[in-house]
């Protein structure tokens, strides 16, 4: 073997070597968020977020072959990882194995949900801050303070920096970019925490979709 074959060869082995030691770094992190995640901690899931959404949305994509609900499924997934944390098993598999399961089971489900239902109940986040009425009358104040109690019941159902972020947002009009100077924290952890806290509640409301 001459000289120039043995060099590509140590650059192969190096490469290869060098890949190795950050898949495994990277895992043993995410191994780290996970727990934390367990242990409840906001932040964590932001960082786990970041590191990981790319390949769940995308994933999730191929499945589904279309933006809106893969985004929606990406969503899902990581309000499922929020919420069973707990019960990842390393002794079963890697975080992005399992990470892949949960998107694989979501993207079917949702696949399975278009057969069944001809139109999907869909909520405009945006305009949860401005539900009205058409009716006129004294019955308008009721219906206005019922809706607001139902709204309010399921802010109250949110992690509270959940709560804080998307009450900034929608209901005080802030600026994504305004919410995080106001927090004090990163721009992609207060987007995180809205559109997690977003769709949370819109599967709260959506029982009351056709009342709202």
């Amino acid at each position: 073997m001459g000289w120039s074959e043995s060099l590509y060869t140590v650059q192969r082995v190096a490469v290869a070597s060098s890949t190795a030691i950050d898949r495994s770094d990277n895992e043993r992190e995410l191994k780290a968020l996970v727990a934390r995640l367990a242990d409840g901690d906001e932040h964590a899931l932001a960082r786990f977020y970041d590191g990981t959404n790319r390949i769940v949305y995308g994933l999730a994509l191929r499945i589904l072959g279309d933006p809106s609900s893969s985004e929606d499924v990406t969503m899902e997934v990581y309000l499922q990882v929020w919420r069973t944390a707990g019960s990842y098993d390393p002794q079963r598999g890697t975080v992005f194995s399992w990470l892949v399961t949960l998107v694989r089971s979501r993207a079917i489900d949702c696949l399975r949900s278009r057969k069944s239902r001809p139109a999907a109940v869909e909520e405009n986040v945006d305009e949860l801050a401005n539900l009205r009425d058409s009716r006129p009358g004294p019955e308008l104040a009721s219906v206005e303070v019922a809706r607001s109690r139902i709204v309010q019941k399921a802010l109250a159902q949110l992690s509270p920096d959940q709560r804080q972020a998307i009450e900034l947002a929608y209901f005080s009009g802030l600026s994504h970019t305004e919410v995080a100077v106001h927090a004090d924290l990163p721009l992609g952890t207060v987007k995180t925490r809205i559109r997690l806290g977003m769709l949370h509640l819109r599967k709260l409301l959506e029982p009351y979709a056709e009342g709202l």
